[in-house]
């Protein structure tokens, strides 16, 4: 495994925020994963998922959005857009060989897909969103995906079937409008923190491996 820890440019007025580069043996993709907005990039939940795509020749990129950085309240739109692109970019220029693909956490995820709907991330072929927040919790909305039909790349998102910021009837008439670019997959018992119901789940897979090995099934029909 090769690792490289290194500062970027978040934006102008914000400074460097860090970030980890891990490229596994045999990598062909790298991801440029984002973390959510209650937790930083060395969580153990981000941890997990950048060692899924690992186990499946996934490189990945983790980084700092500038509130997780130095603390305080959440940044701007403005500010968290650039944070992705000048990620992206970073990614671009230590591994130019490598298929760049983007997505991230929840808010990560969230951030990203803006950056790419308002096509700020030329470079990308395309994105992958675990655990996406559709609307708060206990109010149900898809207002937060309303920009999805303007991406044009293919998408990949991961759902918990438990997850109360995800409402599933609600994503289908944006899903409806994409068909041919956005696949869904509902990981069974989980919740938004990927935190498993034993007692319902109806396979013995972890999940975290489920979403590695569905991830790499969806990267190669891509």
């Amino acid at each position: 495994m090769k690792t490289k820890k290194q500062l970027f440019s978040a934006h102008p007025d914000k400074g460097d925020v860090s970030s980890v580069l891990e490229v596994p043996r045999g990598a062909t993709e790298l991801l440029v994963l984002a973390h959510g907005a209650g937790a930083g990039m060395g969580h153990p939940n981000m941890q997990r998922l950048a060692e899924a795509m690992h186990g499946q020749r996934i490189a990945t990129l983790r980084y700092q959005f500038p509130f997780r950085e130095r603390g305080g309240g959440r940044d701007s739109l403005g500010v968290s857009l650039s944070t992705v692109e000048n990620a992206v970019e970073l990614a671009g220029e230590l591994e130019p060989e490598l298929r760049l693909i983007a997505g991230g956490h929840s808010f990560g995820g969230r951030m990203t897909s803006i950056a790419a709907a308002q096509r700020k991330l030329c470079r990308v072929s395309g994105y992958v969103f675990f655990a996406f927040p559709l609307h708060p919790r206990g109010k149900p909305s898809n207002e937060r995906a309303q920009h999805f039909p303007d991406i044009c790349e293919p998408i990949l998102v991961f759902t918990g079937s438990k997850d109360p910021l995800f409402t599933r009837e609600l994503f289908k008439p944006i899903h409806q409008q994409m068909r041919k670019t956005a696949t869904i997959h509902t990981l069974d018992s989980v919740d938004h923190g990927y935190r498993v119901s034993k007692r319902t789940r109806q396979t013995n897979e972890d999940v975290f491996d489920e979403i590695g090995g569905l991830t790499r099934q969806w990267l190669d029909s891509h």
